[in-house]
Parts: C-alpha cells; structure tokens; sequence
C-alpha cells in the first residue's frame, strides 16, 4: 500500500490498526478518526455495488472463503472504492481525461 493510498483510507475511516487487547491474537481496531460522511458516502456505493455488480459479488465472495468475515470484506472494498476514487480526484487535478472506476 502506497501513502496515497493509505492516507485516503485514514481520511475515510476505513484503515484497520493492531488492536492493544487483541494484539497476541493479531486481531485488528478500526480507526475512529476521518471523514463520517465521506465513510457513509464510501458504505452506500460498496452496498449499491453489492446489490448490482457481479464481480462485486464475486470478490466479496473470494474475501469471505478466504476467511475474512463479511464486515471485514465490505471494509477491503471500501479501501478499493476509496483508491479509485482517489484517482479520479487526482487525475481531475492533473487535468486526466481518463475516468474509470472499474473494479
């Protein structure tokens, strides 16, 4: 993970950190700082992709039989979400014509 990426994840909420307890388990916390709406904003377009997108069903699917339960799956793809849309701002900035947000 680049620093672009992980900082557009802390921003969002959607960044995991070892957990103090639950740290000899290798168990995770989320982090509570960043962005609420910009999170809220992330969760309604990783469930409308849910209901709508195959591959998205699909990877949600590959996450879980990998032993992920299903809230630490939706987070994985929020963090997808997030860096695509990351890139769009960026790109917007750079003056990119390229705008895709294919998973």
């Amino acid at each position: 993970m680049t620093f672009v990426d992980s900082s557009s994840a802390a921003a969002t909420s959607t960044t995991a950190r070892p957990g103090t307890a639950t740290r000899l388990a290798g168990g995770r916390r989320l982090n509570r700082g960043g962005n609420r709406q910009a999170n809220s904003a992330l969760y309604t377009v990783v469930l409308a992709r849910l209901r709508w997108d195959s591959r998205t069903r699909g990877y949600i699917d590959r996450r879980i039989a990998e032993g992920k339960t299903r809230r630490e799956a939706l987070r994985c793809l929020k963090r997808y979400v997030a860096r695509g849309i990351h890139r769009l701002i960026a790109s917007s900035n750079t003056g990119s014509e390229t705008h895709s947000l294919a998973a």
